[in-house]
């Protein structure tokens, strides 16, 4: 059997297309193996205790608080006023903040709190009262 150049041409061309396929998809997996396996830095222990603090916006209006934590204690710091939590860590990178004085039903609820990253000095994380699915997410600096 004969091939003329044109059917040479041809059958390089669909190889290549094969080939580039079969590459392509090789990156693509290689890519999300590697992305798959990527964890966020979490050395939440470095973050159990210190002075913090958390801007959030309320009503349009960026707010900050200072909070001072060391194990089981966090003193929050806000407008003036001092309120007293507890914590209880349920691992290095989890606990629940319960005020010890509420002054309001909305108040008297746990919140969970869960370091989701870390970096040399903030840690990024989410945080929901407790027997709520709705999840907010902050950063808080580490001051001291």
């Amino acid at each position: 059997m004969n091939y003329s150049f044109f059917d040479c041409f041809q059958h390089q061309i669909s190889l290549f297309c094969v080939m580039t396929k079969n590459m392509t998809f090789g990156v693509l997996l290689l890519m999300l193996v590697v992305c798959s396996c990527y964890q966020p830095e979490r050395n939440c222990a470095d973050f159990k205790n210190g002075k913090f603090s958390f801007t959030a916006e309320i009503n349009g209006e960026k707010l900050t608080t200072t909070f001072v934590r060391k194990d089981s204690i966090e003193l929050d710091f806000f407008q003036g006023k001092v309120d007293t939590s507890s914590i209880r860590w349920i691992n290095d990178c989890e606990y629940i903040v319960k005020k010890l004085h509420p002054k309001s039903m909305a108040e008297e609820k746990s919140i969970h709190m869960k370091i989701l990253s870390t970096s040399d000095n903030s840690y990024t994380f989410e945080y929901n009262v407790v027997g709520s699915t709705k999840k907010s997410k902050g950063t808080a600096i580490k001051i001291q």
